[in-house]
């Protein structure tokens, strides 16, 4: 990962892991890009969307978000934790904004609930002058844009696989 600013956050699924790991196993990018209600029509490479509250208004920008690796290894106690590699950044303009690499882990808390923990790192874009931005509001902005994401992404899973119960 680069070095830059980490991001870590995590939510709850209340499916069985199988489930879960089945449905980002598939196509993530799909799921993300549904999650995030990006627009199908727009360009292949445009895959999520991501949004923050800001002043009272809702800023969204589109990503291009790719799938970098899929593994599956066993978890100090045993259990199954699927990882994805993820990498994304601003779908126009790229160079603006941030570059992020993450890690994107799921697994079984119980039999019925999954865990997506998040942990990430981005480098601030435009040098210096993108560092003290970063260290007044971007920060607060990238943070609560990933949280964001993973919420979205938590409640699409929740909706598309039906009623939880296994």
């Amino acid at each position: 990962m680069p070095k830059g600013r980490e991001i870590r956050c995590y939510e709850y699924v209340n499916h069985a892991y199988g489930r879960v790991r089945d449905a980002l196993s598939g196509d993530a990018v799909a799921v993300f890009r549904a999650a995030t209600r990006a627009a199908s029509s727009r360009a292949e490479s445009v895959a999520a969307q991501l949004r923050v509250q800001v002043a009272g208004l809702e800023v969204a920008k589109d990503i291009a978000i790719t799938v970098r690796g899929l593994d599956e290894v066993r978890g100090a106690d045993g259990a199954p934790v699927t990882r994805l590699a993820l990498e994304w950044e601003a779908a126009d303009s790229p160079r603006l904004f941030p570059f992020m690499q993450a890690e994107l882990s799921i697994y079984a808390l119980t039999a019925t609930e999954t865990q997506l923990d998040f942990a990430g790192r981005y480098e601030p874009p435009l040098g210096a002058l993108g560092s003290a931005m970063n260290a007044v509001v971007g920060h607060r902005i990238a943070e609560a844009s990933v949280h964001r994401f993973l919420q979205d992404v938590a409640r699409h899973l929740r909706h598309e696989l039906g009623p939880s119960g296994g």
